[in-house]
């Protein structure tokens, strides 16, 4: 009866390197996919913040060229201090707020969209970029000067 227990013990020896071989690849496959799901969702955030910022600074302005110009750049601005790398940037402004008469309030606003780089994680089926936009409005003081 030892003999049989040893015998059954002695079989079992490499069975937990085997099992690690066979869930490996499954726990690297779950680490990538939180480390996309977590660089897409900061890269949001931060789209969502520099289309606010765009739209803030391009209220501020008073031509639409100044609007314009602002806008872009506090979104490039927002981008750079929070990291995130986009291949493409696009800031499209709506500024016909800064057309109403005076008295009344009009609305500026700002669209953002980025390209984000993400092809560096490299897991099979994870695309190499990923477009993220937000959009975000702000008002126009109604009595300031045209």
């Amino acid at each position: 009866m030892r003999m049989i227990r040893e015998l059954l013990r002695r079989s079992e020896e490499g069975s937990s390197s085997v099992s690690f071989v066979i869930i490996a690849p499954a726990i690297v496959l779950v680490i990538g996919f939180l480390i996309f799901a977590g660089r897409v969702s900061v890269a949001g955030n931060v789209v969502e913040s520099s289309a606010a910022a765009a739209a803030r600074d391009a209220s501020l302005a008073r031509t639409e060229a100044g609007a314009r110009a602002n806008a872009s750049e506090a979104a490039l601005r927002v981008m750079t201090q929070q990291g995130v790398n986009c291949s493409s940037l696009n800031v499209d402004i709506d500024t016909s707020g800064l057309r109403v008469p005076l008295g009344e309030v009009g609305t500026v606003k700002a669209t953002v969209t980025c390209q984000a780089n993400l092809s560096d994680i490299g897991i099979p089926g994870i695309p190499g970029t990923k477009t993220l936009t937000s959009t975000a409005s702000s008002p126009v003081d109604a009595f300031r000067q045209r």
